[in-house]
């Protein structure tokens, strides 16, 4: 297991932050919950952007992956075109698979990006924007709050 501290979290919102920005304006930042909630966050302040709803997928409980993928609470985006949608790690990639499908059928004029601090390369899907490879499972800092 590999610890990511707030100090590589900072220096990494601002490397996706950029690569974001020099691609890609999205009008919403959609964080997967609840583990791209702090992502989310940072990168809409980072953006200026204020449009960061979230919706709630469940496919791993701790460490252990589940055999479903439950989404629930999607947000109205029917007044929008881009949206980002923002996770800590695409990791086999079947949530944000199912996600995209998800979105994709309720709204299908949707312009979807992923942004991930992680991700594996063996993913189904690689999101468009990350910093890094993880070989490893990742403790990220606000999981460690007792």
């Amino acid at each position: 297991m590999t610890y990511y501290s707030y100090s590589s979290f900072e220096k990494d919102v601002k490397v996706l932050s950029s690569k974001i920005q020099n691609d890609f304006a999205p009008e919403v930042i959609l964080a997967v919950a609840r583990g791209g909630l702090t992502l989310a966050h940072a990168i809409s302040m980072k953006l200026n952007n204020r449009n960061c709803f979230c919706l709630n997928s469940i496919h791993y409980e701790d460490t252990k992956k589940l055999d479903t993928i439950n989404i629930f609470n999607v947000p109205d985006l029917s007044k929008f075109k881009k949206v980002l949608i923002v996770d800590d790690m695409v990791d086999s990639g079947e949530s944000i698979v199912a996600i995209k499908r998800e979105l994709l059928s309720k709204y299908p004029n949707l312009e979807l990006k992923i942004a991930t601090i992680f991700y594996k390369s063996k993913a189904l899907l690689i999101p468009d924007y990350s910093v890094k490879e993880a070989n490893d499972w990742i403790e990220f800092f606000w999981e460690r709050i007792d």
